[in-house]
C-alpha cells in the first residue's frame, strides 16, 4: 500500500467544497463543507454564493482532510482538481487552490473531469473498475449513460438528458409541492409512504422510435405540475405522498430500464450507478431488481460517495498517477462545459518543473509573485 500513489483531490463544481485523500484505491479522508443551507433560502444554488463559500472553506477543509488522513501535504504524490464541468466561478476557486498547493509543494497537478470522477469513486468501495465499465450518472446537473473502456483516457457517451436532469426534476417538483430544497431526499422519504402506482405519470422517450439511451424529464415535470395545479384549482387536497411516489417511480423506471438495456446491447455484464440521485433508495432497489433479473452485477457506492466529494477526484487522480498519465500544466483552466470524453486535461509542461506560464488564458495564469493571479 505504501507504494501506491497518495493523492489529494479538490472538488468545487457546485455548492460543496470537497477534499479527499486517497492512497491507490484506499480512502484515507473525505472532508466536505457544504453551503446547501444557504442556498435553500433561494430554492436553488446561487453561483456567486457558492463561489464565496468555496473561498472561505477551502483552506480549513484541506487542512482537515490531511489531518484526518494522518499525512503531511509534502507526502503527496499529486494534487487532483475538478476542472469541469460545473459552475465556472466555483470551479475557478478549486483550480486556483490546486495550482497554488501544487506549485508551493512542487507536486504534479491533475485537472480531471467531474463525471469521470463520479465513476472512479466506486473503486474506493468495490475495488478496481472492470474494463469496460457501463455507468449511469444521475445528479442535479447530469443524467448520462457512459461506457468507459479506460476511465483515465477513454470515456464514451451512450446517452444523456436532452432537457432537465433527473435531480433537477426532483428539485422542481419538490418546489411545486412546497417541500423545500434540495428536493431529492424529501421526495425519497415521502415516497416510501405513498403508492407508486397511484398516478400514471408519463415515461419520457420510452417509445420504440425514441433514442434508446437518451433521457427526458421535462415532460414528466410539466405533467406532475399540471396534475397538482388541477387538484388545487378544484379545491382538493393534494396527496403529496402518492404524488412523490408516482413521480419518483416514473423517473427511476426510465433510468434503470435504459441502463440495463445499454448493458445488454453492449455486452457489459455489470452496471455502476453514481451521482447524487444514486443515493435514492428506490433507484437502488429497482436497479438491483432489474440487474439481477438480467444477470448484471450492480455496483453503487454508499450514499456519501454518490454526492459531490473530494474523494472521487482524488480517486481519479490516483488512477492517473498509477497509469502514468501526463499531468496538467499551469495553463489549466476551469472549463464549465468540459466534455466527458476528456477524463482529464493533460499538458505538455510538467507542473513539477516550476515553469511559469507567460501566455494568458481565459481564466487566469499563475506566477511566482501571486499564485492566485
Amino acid at each position: 500500500m505504501a507504494d501506491e500513489p497518495l493523492v489529494l483531490g479538490i472538488e468545487t463544481s457546485c455548492d460543496e467544497t470537497g477534499v479527499g485523500v486517497v492512497r491507490g484505491t484506499t480512502l484515507l479522508a473525505d472532508a466536505v463543507a457544504s453551503s446547501v443551507d444557504t442556498h435553500a433560502r433561494f430554492g436553488g444554488v446561487v453561483p456567486e454564493i457558492a463561489s464565496r463559500a468555496h473561498l472561505e472553506a477551502m483552506v480549513p477543509t484541506i487542512e482537515r482532510a490531511l489531518k484526518d488522513a494522518g499525512v503531511s501535504a509534502r507526502d503527496l504524490d499529486g494534487i487532483a482538481v475538478t476542472a469541469g464541468p460545473g459552475l465556472a466561478g466555483a470551479l475557478l476557486v478549486g483550480v486556483s487552490a490546486a495550482k497554488a498547493y501544487a506549485y508551493a509543494l512542487n507536486k504534479p497537478l491533475y485537472g480531471v473531469n467531474h463525471l469521470a470522477s463520479h465513476i472512479c469513486v466506486d473503486q474506493l468501495e468495490h475495488g478496481p473498475l472492470p474494463e469496460p465499465t457501463m455507468a449511469l450518472l444521475v445528479s442535479g446537473g447530469h443524467s448520462s449513460l457512459l461506457l468507459a473502456p479506460d476511465i483515465t483516457a477513454d470515456v464514451r457517451p451512450m446517452g444523456a438528458t436532452i432537457d432537465d436532469a433527473a435531480g433537477e426534476a426532483f428539485d422542481k417538483i419538490a418546489r411545486v409541492l412546497d417541500l423545500g430544497f434540495p428536493g431529492g431526499p424529501v421526495i425519497d422519504r415521502l415516497a416510501k409512504e405513498g403508492d407508486p402506482a397511484a398516478i400514471a405519470f408519463p415515461r419520457g422517450l420510452s417509445g420504440s422510435r425514441d433514442p434508446a439511451y437518451d433521457f427526458s424529464f421535462s415532460g414528466l415535470k410539466t405533467s406532475v405540475a399540471r396534475w397538482i395545479e388541477a387538484k388545487r384549482a378544484a379545491g382538493e387536497e393534494v396527496p403529496v405522498r402518492d404524488v412523490a411516489a408516482s413521480f419518483q417511480e416514473a423517473v427511476v423506471d426510465v433510468l434503470t430500464r435504459k441502463a440495463v438495456r445499454a448493458c445488454k446491447d453492449q455486452g457489459v455484464d455489470h452496471l455502476m450507478i453514481g451521482g447524487g440521485v444514486a443515493a435514492n433508495s428506490r433507484l437502488r432497489a429497482l436497479a438491483l431488481e432489474r440487474c439481477e433479473r438480467a444477470g448484471i452485477r450492480l455496483r453503487v457506492p454508499r450514499p456519501g460517495l454518490c454526492t459531490d466529494n473530494g474523494a472521487m477526484v482524488a480517486a481519479l487522480g490516483a488512477e492517473m498517477v498509477a497509469r502514468n498519465r501526463p499531468a496538467s500544466d499551469w495553463e489549466l483552466s476551469a472549463d464549465s462545459s468540459l466534455p466527458v470524453t476528456d477524463p482529464h486535461v493533460p499538458g505538455e509542461k510538467q507542473p513539477h518543473a516550476h515553469k511559469h506560464a507567460h501566455t494568458h488564458d481565459h481564466v487566469h495564469e499563475i506566477s511566482k509573485d501571486n499564485l492566485y493571479s
